[in-house]
């Protein structure tokens, strides 16, 4: 097989398993009219078709998934022995993509990712920090952070926090005006602001536990967003009370813009795990990466 040949197929490979040419052309740093001509030129020169593609979509024909499967394994040893010849040389290059939610992106893995990416300056990190939960085995990702309660189970998880607890939190304005609840049922008598969960798009139902006995509350209020940030904002700015995880709020407690209520009706709960496919082996980068996360607890 030629050089050239070795390059057409990786082109392949980026373009179905992002399922877009402009995604796969930024990763493989081309332009999308060469991704294009390269795939086509693939194509006729071996007579068959691998790509659908639509205005919207591109997405692999019965023999593209078929090659596509083949060729995966394939290109995922090579890279494997591309990074292990790379850690030999104490050289560490390449990129490692992560995806996270939001809050543990700015708390927990950017102050990682600073530090290694000072002591290793020919790696590449890209962080996808979203609330959408990504599967990162068809989406390219080396590996996800989630809270525990959310990795599937066939993954390798590895733990890179403290268990975790929720919070319900209103502003001293708020309170000035309402009693604080007492018990989870107390919150019928609150405006309460609701989060639209983005997997699922539905509302989450407040979750609580005492003396072992979890209670699950759908609350109602005024507002609803689909980003924890513009919950505590608007509880910041004494629209209602909002649950969130502590971390989110820990500040605004410590100086007194927030109240915590019902603590003794949140427990904790597992924490953030780093997770990646239990079949993958680890890259260099990404072990760095994890070893950092773990000290970092």
């Amino acid at each position: 097989m030629e050089r050239a040949d070795l390059r057409d197929l990786y082109a392949f490979v980026a373009v179905a398993q992002a399922r877009s040419f402009t995604k796969a052309a930024a990763r493989l740093g081309v332009s999308q009219s060469a991704l294009s001509h390269t795939i086509r030129h693939l194509e006729e020169r071996h007579q068959v078709k691998l790509l659908t593609r639509t205005t919207r979509s591109v997405s692999p024909t019965a023999a593209g998934k078929t090659f596509l499967n083949a060729l995966t394994p394939i290109f995922s040893q090579l890279n494997d022995a591309f990074d292990d010849l790379h850690h030999a040389s104490n050289t560490l290059t390449g990129t490692v993509r992560i995806t996270s939610g939001k809050l543990v992106a700015h708390m927990l893995l950017w102050p990682c990712i600073e530090k290694l990416s000072q002591r290793y300056p020919n790696l590449v990190f890209e962080i996808d920090a979203s609330h959408r939960l990504h599967n990162i085995v068809t989406e390219g990702f080396d590996a996800g952070i989630r809270l525990g309660e959310q990795i599937e189970q066939d993954m390798i998880a590895v733990r890179i926090s403290p268990p975790k607890r929720m919070a319900v939190v209103g502003s001293p304005d708020y309170f000035a005006h309402h009693a604080p609840p007492l018990t989870p049922h107390d919150l019928t008598d609150h405006a309460c602001i609701n989060l639209r969960l983005p997997t699922k798009g539905g509302l989450y139902l407040w979750e609580f536990e005492r003396d072992g006995r979890p209670l699950n509350v759908r609350v109602n209020g005024p507002l609803i967003f689909n980003d924890t940030d513009l919950t505590v904002e608007a509880a910041l700015k004494g629209f209602g009370l909002t649950c969130v995880l502590d971390d989110a709020v820990q500040d605004h407690l410590q100086k007194g813009r927030l109240i915590r209520v019902l603590e003794d009706w949140c427990p904790p709960f597992p924490g953030y795990y780093l997770y990646y496919p239990s079949r993958r082996h680890v890259p260099p980068g990404l072990a760095v990466l994890i070893e950092a996360l773990r000290n970092h607890q």
